[in-house]
């Protein structure tokens, strides 16, 4: 039985990744810093085993990958790295005592688009400090194995969801009154003409490239994967559709983007702002060709569960 551990296995993707890796006969062990239960109960959580690191503290000190390496892994997925730093540390620590290290990327390694959908490797010029480091990360790890053998693979998710978690909604950001007004036939306005893109992804299947990666090691080493819906949505498009659950027709509105600000808070314009500016559109072609990855959930079937599952618990009205 091969020992997997997952380092911040109870977030969006852990809470399907890690009942998946115990149905497959893994041994898993979940390093977290406090006692957080996972977003979606399961039975397969009763036979994971629960180590408490406090990954900060141990960073600073300099001990964080060898109180990972002393837990005696084979396979290390870890889903909460977000500096070339903090993968360095750990990666020193596991060079020559692990069969597999996975880890959790960003499709914003990627900055704006010349053609769509862009493949891993296409207009890799990140426009944020948090893409630049994950681009620092992949192509880290991905010089590693050509230059050491170092078996590592990450894996790049689009905007994840699932139950619980509310979703990027079609003005390109999280304030729940958008989908509120779309239920309820009132206007909303969107920034510009509404043909940004935002590209979801079902946590499930974020983890279905994790497991994919993990059966096919040979394929994986020393490459990068996006994990995403089959395709992005319009900000217009995805609102129409949302509007269509509930037997309404969208009204919008399409302002330029300076008046539109004007309308709405700074946090809510800053996420918009950061969500258009990037407008992905991934190509998943890579690891369908590779691990034989195919989603699940298209963007707006993943969205669709998320905001009914948040209708049910009172937070979306």
């Amino acid at each position: 039985m091969k020992r997997v551990v997952i380092i911040g296995g109870k977030g969006k993707v852990g809470t399907y990744l890690v009942p998946m890796l115990v149905e497959m006969g893994y041994e898993v062990l979940n390093v977290s810093r406090g006692k957080s239960a996972p977003f979606l109960e399961s039975s397969a959580w009763s036979k994971v085993q629960q180590v408490a690191i406090d990954r900060v503290a141990e960073e600073k000190n300099g001990s964080f990958g060898e109180k990972i390496a002393q837990l005696e892994p084979d396979i290390v997925i870890d889903m909460i790295c977000f500096t070339l730093e903090s993968l360095k540390q750990l990666t020193d620590a596991l060079r020559g005592k692990v069969s597999h290290f996975l880890c959790c990327g960003s499709a914003w390694i990627h900055g704006q688009s010349t053609v769509v959908p862009y493949a891993e490797w296409q207009d890799c010029t990140p426009i944020c400090d948090y893409g630049r480091e994950k681009l620092k990360m992949a192509e880290y790890l991905e010089r590693e194995y050509a230059r050491t053998g170092f078996p590592g693979t990450i894996v790049h998710p689009g905007h994840i969801v699932g139950k619980g978690h509310m979703p990027v909604n079609p003005a390109g950001n999280k304030n729940p009154q958008v989908f509120e007004a779309l239920m309820h036939g009132q206007t909303v306005y969107l920034p510009n003409f509404g043909l940004e893109t935002l590209h979801h992804v079902h946590a499930e299947d974020v983890a279905q490239v994790f497991v994919k990666a993990i059966l096919n090691p040979n394929a994986s080493f020393g490459q990068g994967f996006h994990a995403a819906a089959p395709g992005a949505v319009t900000l217009q498009g995805y609102a129409r559709q949302v509007a269509s659950w509930f037997g309404k027709e969208a009204k919008l509105e399409f302002l330029p983007f300076e008046e539109w600000q004007a309308k709405n808070s700074p946090e809510d314009v800053a996420m918009t702002l950061d969500h258009i500016q990037h407008s992905p559109n991934a190509s998943i072609e890579k690891a369908r060709r590779l691990l034989g990855y195919e989603p699940r959930y298209t963007s707006l079937a993943a969205v669709r569960e998320a905001v009914f599952s948040l209708i049910e618990s009172g937070e979306l009205k």
